[in-house]
Formats: C-alpha cells, structure tokens, sequence
C-alpha cells in the first residue's frame, strides 16, 4: 500500500532551534498501516520516533485525538516529545490563531493538551499522569551504572542517589555531579541494552543537578527501543520533575541533545491538584518543517 506522508516536526527546540525531529503521520482511517509498516515510518523518515493522529471531531470545538508512538524495535504506551509534534502538527494544520485545548487519548489513558502559536514555531504542553518513583535494586543499579560507565554508589538515603521511575514503563533517573562529567559519558550499549532488557526498564536517563533556578542538563540512553541517545525526553523530564519536587525544585527547564548536535530544551513543572495529588505540566516549543512520504527520506 502507498505508504501516508510523514510531516517532520522538531520537538522541543531551544531558542527557536535544533529539537528532535519526528515524523507525524495523519491517518484518516483505524489500521491504516500495519505496525510493521509504522516501525519503518520512523526509519524511513529519519527518526529516532514517529507518531500516528487520528483525530475526531468532538461535539465542542475541542477535537478528540488519538496518539500511537512508535520507533524501529515497536510501539511505546506514551512518549512526551511525539506528543509535543503532534499538538504542534494539528495547530499548524488547523491554522488556529488563538491558544487551543486537545483531549488526547492513547492505549493507557485520556488526557488533556494544549498549543499555542507562536509566529512560525507553536507552544505545547500536555498532562503526561502520575509518576511513581521507588528504590533500584542493587543489581538494577550496579549493572546499569556499570554499563554506562559510571561507578555504583552505595545505597543510602539521600535525595541524590539513583531512583527508578515509571510512567508508562520504567526508566532509572540517575544523577552526575555537573554538566562536565555529563557530557564525557561514553555508555556501553550493548550492556546497557541487556541490562535493561534484563529489568524491564525503558532505559537511562542522566542529570546534572540543577541550579538555584531550575536549570539543568540531561541525556537519556534508551538503546532497548532502539535509541542508543534520544535526543528529548519528555517523560523521563517528567519522572525528573516529579522526583526534585520533594526536594524543593517544582520548576525545570531542561537542556538535552548537545552530544547528538541537536540542543532540545524542555519544560516541567510540577504542581498540587487537590485530590489528584502532585501532577506535572511537561512542555516544549516546535517547528513543523516539512511533508513527505517515508520512502523519500
């Protein structure tokens, strides 16, 4: 079948530049493409991620929009930096002047986004759930830090050490004393793949502390979905967030993609909402560049 064009979006750009590309596709129909024709969409496209819109008209001029993610190893349940291409696709292609609000719906769960244009890039942001945060193992931890160069610490109490959390799939957050020993990380990843193949884990994301204002960089290592380096990564972002809350910091912005030449930046901030507890706004700007089938990549 005549595969549907893919419209590259860069996600998450910082200062008006660089972001992740991802392909967006629009499909007017359910089970358009196989799942083995959208693994080769994010190949074809020259992608690290590809997302899959469909959207409904709602009874509101709020649309109902239905989100698949997908990279070359297969689907995910959510991916944050797809979500932000994909509030950004559907405003540029609507041509809406004004702010507008989005009900979001994937395999796992309904929630709400927004966009807002802003000259020729568009700002995004959307509710990506609750994050549950627990202790690593210490074979979790002694493997993973091993394979990404790093020595393992011991395990203690303190807010700085290793944490694993989920939100769709977990992931370790783990933490390096600057922005220099960040950038020097050289992983190994094919012990890192099998270490997180191992335990479950959607992979590695790495951070410098932040500063007094909430700024800080980080890297995520995801070579288990076939993303040695990612150059956005929302959710992890949001896992993070929701971690240096309890520490004082609600408000990040969030510098990554410098080691792949792509600087990304992304916003979260965490915040009380009644009796749904700690929640989290994750955002990014994005440009949307250009349409074309997969195959013309």
């Amino acid at each position: 079948m005549t595969e549907p064009p893919a419209t590259i979006v860069r996600a998450c750009l910082r200062d008006g530049s660089g972001g992740s590309p991802t392909a967006v596709v629009l499909e007017d129909t359910p089970l358009s493409l196989s799942d083995a024709e959208r693994r080769r969409v994010a190949v074809e496209s020259g992608t690290s991620h590809a997302v899959f819109v469909r959207v409904h008209p709602g009874e509101t001029r709020e649309p109902i929009v239905d989100l698949r993610f997908f990279t070359a190893e297969g689907e995910l349940p959510a991916c944050g930096h797809g979500t932000v291409a994909a509030l950004a696709y559907l405003a540029s292609r609507d041509g809406a002047p004004a702010p507008r609000r989005a009900t979001l719906r994937t395999s796992t769960r309904v929630f709400d986004g927004w966009s807002e244009p802003r000259g020729v890039h568009v700002a995004a942001a959307f509710d990506p759930g609750p994050v549950d945060l627990r202790e690593p193992t210490e074979t979790e931890r002694g493997l993973a830090l091993s394979a990404l160069g790093m020595v393992p610490e011991e395990p203690d109490d303190s807010g700085s050490k290793v944490r694993v959390a989920a939100l769709g799939r977990e992931r370790l957050l783990v933490p390096v004393p600057d922005r220099t020993t960040l950038a020097a990380l050289t992983p190994d990843f094919d012990r890192l793949r099998d270490a997180c193949d191992r335990f479950g884990l959607l992979g590695a994301y790495v951070y410098s502390p932040p500063s007094p204002s909430g700024s800080l960089a980080a890297r995520m290592f995801a070579p288990s979905i076939g993303v040695p380096e990612d150059i956005a990564n929302a959710n992890s972002s949001a896992c993070l967030a929701a971690h240096l809350a309890g520490q004082g910091t609600a408000e990040l912005t969030i510098d990554m993609g410098d080691a792949l030449g792509n600087p990304a930046t992304i916003s979260a901030t965490a915040y009380s909402s009644g009796d749904q507890g700690q929640r989290i706004r994750l955002g990014g700007t994005a440009c949307v560049d250009q349409e074309r089938n997969a195959s013309e990549a």
